[in-house]
């Protein structure tokens, strides 16, 4: 199983660095496939502790939330609320009588299955560069740091601190892990989260150095620390979600790690925080920094 675990994760790695490298349509399309999916998923969770959302009007509005992350970010802020609006109208308006968890459910998956991680397509589109390719897509002609686009670079980063954590977590778990973290998921240890959160904070001062943040020796370690906790915190999230459906996994899509949600937990909680970090913190700071 771990071999099948790692062939998986390589290749769900390779495809996440393909989107992220061509960005403009090819991201965002790619991002609402696995919006999509992992949506389903959480509604699946839900529909086995009884609830009825109102699923496909959820992931409706989540699509265009996502579209409109791409065209015109600050529009997705508004789109949040009236979709919000619309899935309590859709819910209350059903022939059968709606519960409170049926219209909590449906605003948690727009939020949490949409509106969350729009700020990843927000992040890689910051500050990007008119490209020839089809469907405003970007391939690099020059590799070195310097001539990548700061989104890219940005997002790269930040996916770089979550697979540090991941796998460092995943390593030093299996291999000297033996004090448990929480009941919530019984097989992360204190040992692995301490080890996963060291990786990302050693990724995030490596990219600050090579990227020269303002104050990197110290805006490098804080990066990786956040984002190594609060994928952690997604993690557990979704280990909770799970626990209290009674399934072990969210779904079968990927072999060795389950469905998309076990794989993409990580990133949930994560996006809006790396998004402001570096668009509001790090431009506050002393430095030279692109508007959005």
């Amino acid at each position: 199983m771990p071999w099948i675990r790692i062939a998986s994760g390589a290749v769900a790695i390779a495809i996440a660095l393909l989107m992220i490298i061509l960005g403009g349509w090819y991201f965002t399309i790619g991002f609402g496939i696995i919006v999509y999916l992992g949506q389903l998923e959480v509604f699946a969770l839900t529909k086995a502790k009884g609830i009825n959302a109102a699923v496909k009007t959820t992931l409706i509005v989540s699509q265009v939330l996502l579209i409109s992350a791409h065209i015109a970010p600050p529009l997705s802020d508004a789109i949040l609320s009236l979709a919000g609006t619309c899935i309590c109208f859709y819910v209350l308006f059903q022939p059968k009588f709606a519960t409170i968890a049926d219209v909590a459910t449906s605003i948690l998956g727009l939020f949490y299955g949409g509106y969350l991680p729009s700020f990843w397509i927000r992040l890689r589109d910051w500050a990007s560069p008119a490209t020839s390719l089809p469907l405003g897509g970007y391939w690099p002609t020059d590799w070195s740091l310097e001539s990548l686009p700061i989104g890219l670079i940005h997002t790269l980063l930040a996916f770089s601190c979550i697979w540090a954590a991941d796998i460092g977590a995943y390593a030093a778990g299996r291999t000297f892990g033996r004090t448990p973290l929480t009941h919530i998921s019984p097989k992360k240890t204190v040992e692995g989260a301490l080890f996963g959160l060291g990786s990302s904070l050693l990724v995030g001062l490596l990219g600050a150095r090579l990227m020269q943040w303002p104050l990197w020796w110290i805006t490098g370690p804080t990066f990786g620390t956040m984002v190594g906790v609060s994928s952690l915190l997604g993690d557990l999230t979704e280990s909770l979600m799970k626990r209290d459906a009674g399934v072990k996994d969210s779904g079968t899509l990927i072999p060795g790690h389950g469905g998309i949600l076990d794989r993409t937990d990580s990133y949930i909680f994560t996006a809006p925080l790396v998004f402001y970090f570096i668009t509001l913190l790090l431009p506050s700071l002393p430095g030279i920094w692109p508007d959005i």
